[in-house]
């Protein structure tokens, strides 16, 4: 259990084992704090501050700074200025009956703040619940809003993980959405990165040990998880995702990247974070969820602790990205070359992980390990036919949209919406959006802006992508490309693919066997020639044709077509499937009277 001091209204706590001196400045006075001595490296203020409106403050460490304090709720000045005090309890909720619910069975729909309404705010966004529901949304899944350098970011640049950020509407803002969201019957999932620290404003080595110089991953130096002090450092993440859960209501988080975390001990970080989160569940008396993003393909990550797994709820799979993308595509650059042909999508259809101990031949090794289907339940596994590393790491930001025909978009949303995993769509994707999502900086750093957009176009020309079409990241027109036209949804193919989501969004609630978590009640059928797939739950059968010429499918019983995209027609010998169509069945067999 977590032994770190909470801070009730007007104390001030810090924690900083190595510092001889720790002040604060409060609206211009200085005051020393007092080391605890019962408490390894923590600083309290006494006595406690008695005050009626907000304080803008911040600590001085061994007389440098004042830097802003590393659980801040509010940053109005920006992430290098002075913190401001939040009553997180102030807020009057009305979600009193709101019992939250599990992602099991659930639509999952990411979205990015910034980008997701012109105003780019949390208030803006609850305007939209609405339009979320009428595709059947269960659960948003903001991608992170803690405080970050600049206005326009992807989020994965925190660096005050306790404050939302201000343009978004700050903390205030947030408990709002989230309200909204309840009373809309949505949950809220939030996107939160524990790997690294963006590289604008991480003033945390200035307090102490947060990070290993020993260790780093992609982003950055790695958190120091396993070493010494590192209880500490593990509570501030563990205390964070309770602030979430407790006093901004959230029902879930995703957690980045969990495979970038450096962590050795017995009982890892991970571990930890599971058994503290259904605690916290048991005793609030509401479902909270974690989910992982994982590159590891390994099962230990979503099984339970009672079996020897970490017991994360569920994680991301690419795999079943990368199958479905190539079939549509037929792209096989980089990762994407170990997927082509249609029974690498049969097979995540079936087993989950396509790497399953398999030859990887991007990352020139086996990779992963087979899922436990008769224990594992399938909505374990959260898929997507697009999602903001999918499209914001293409070199152009490119969604599917602007590729694929109709038929095509028609049998992504299909196969992921219909097919035996948790579904996550991505914002704008269910009207075919034509806007991009690229990749956006702020830095008001010269020298940083100019290597960040280097650097990204150094990384595709690694990648033998056309690096002239790699937008700018620091020109403001990537960021305004990137926010979504909701005028298009009215017309055209846009509104057809919306219809298309609004109708497969009814047959999942409306269907049992649809959300039937069992492994075994999965069946598929393909025919690489043909380039046909069918997949066949208990009482309904998906058919699809890759092809862009029609193929003859056999077997199809065609009496009671549920949904029908494209077109087809019967023969003696099957069914004719016109390219790119979709074909889904209620093959139910109910008594003749």
């Amino acid at each position: 259990m977590r032994q770190t001091p909470l801070r009730g209204p007007g104390s001030f706590s810090v924690w900083a084992p190595d510092a001889s001196t720790m002040d604060i400045v409060v609206d211009g006075d200085q005051k020393a704090l007092q080391r605890d001595d019962q408490a390894d490296g923590w600083w309290h203020l006494e006595p406690a501050l008695d005050y009626d409106s907000p304080l803008n403050y911040g600590y001085l460490v061994d007389g440098q700074g004042p830097y802003p304090d590393p659980r801040s709720l509010r940053q109005p000045s920006g992430v290098h200025g002075l913190s401001q005090t939040f009553d997180t309890g102030a807020y009057a909720w009305s979600d009193h009956s709101w019992t939250g619910r599990s992602v099991a069975g659930a639509i999952i729909y990411e979205l990015h703040i910034g980008t997701f309404t012109p105003e780019g705010n949390l208030d803006a966004a609850i305007g939209r619940l609405e339009h979320l529901r009428s595709i059947g949304v269960d659960f948003v899944e903001l991608l992170p809003v803690n405080a970050f350098n600049g206005v326009h970011n992807w989020g994965y640049d925190g660096v005050l993980w306790y404050a939302v950020h201000e343009p978004y509407g700050g903390p205030e803002g947030y408990q709002r959405f989230v309200d909204a969201c309840h009373a809309s019957g949505i949950g809220v999932i939030q996107d939160v990165v524990y790997n690294h620290l963006g590289p604008s404003g991480n003033y945390l080595p200035k307090f102490g040990p947060y990070l290993r110089g020993d260790e780093a991953n992609t982003w950055g130096s790695a958190l120091n998880l396993d070493g010494p002090d590192s209880d500490e450092v593990r509570h501030y993440i563990i205390d964070n995702v309770m602030l979430w859960l407790h006093d901004f209501h959230v029902d879930g988080l995703r957690l980045d990247a969990v495979h970038a975390l450096v962590d050795q001990r017995a009982m890892s970080t991970l571990e930890e974070l599971s058994t503290e989160v259904e605690r916290a569940s048991t005793s609030q008396g509401r479902p909270f969820t974690l989910i992982a993003e994982s590159d590891r393909n390994d099962p230990k990550t979503i099984m339970s602790r009672e079996a020897g797994g970490i017991g994360i709820d569920a994680q991301w799979s690419d795999d079943f990205h990368h199958a479905l993308h190539v079939a549509l595509t037929g792209e096989t650059s980089g990762y994407y070359a170990d997927f082509a042909g249609l029974q690498a999508l049969k097979k995540t259809l079936t087993q989950g992980f396509f790497h399953d101990g398999s030859y990887s031949t991007f990352r020139r090794r086996h990779h992963g390990r087979p899922i436990h289907t008769l224990t594992t339940p399938t909505s374990r596994l959260i898929v997507f036919s697009q999602d903001h590393d999918q499209v914001g790491n293409r070199a152009a930001g490119d969604r599917l949209a602007r590729t694929l025909s109709d038929g095509q978009l028609a049998i992504a949303a299909t196969l992921t919406l219909l097919g035996p995993y948790t579904p996550m769509l991505f914002m704008g994707q269910e009207w075919a959006a034509s806007t991009p999502w690229q990749f956006f900086t702020s830095h008001p750093e010269p020298d940083l802006g100019k290597a960040t957009a280097d650097g990204r176009i150094a990384e595709f020309a690694r990648m033998a992508w056309d690096s002239s079409v790699v937008p700018d990241p620091q020109d403001p027109e990537t960021f305004r490309r990137s926010i979504l036209d909701w005028s298009e949804r009215a017309g055209g193919r846009h509104a057809r693919i919306l219809e298309l989501y609004q109708k497969l969004a009814q047959l999942r609630s409306g269907r049992p066997d649809i959300t039937d978590p069992d492994f075994s009640a999965v069946s598929v059928e393909v025919d690489e020639d043909d380039r046909w797939l069918v997949l066949i739950r208990a009482n309904t059968t998906v058919a699809v044709n890759f092809s862009a010429t029609p193929v003859l499918v056999p077997n199809l019983d065609t009496v009671a077509p549920l949904l029908v995209f494209g077109g087809y027609r019967d023969s003696e010998d099957g069914t004719f499937l016109d390219g790119h169509s979709v074909l889904v069945l209620d093959t139910e067999r109910r008594e003749q009277p």
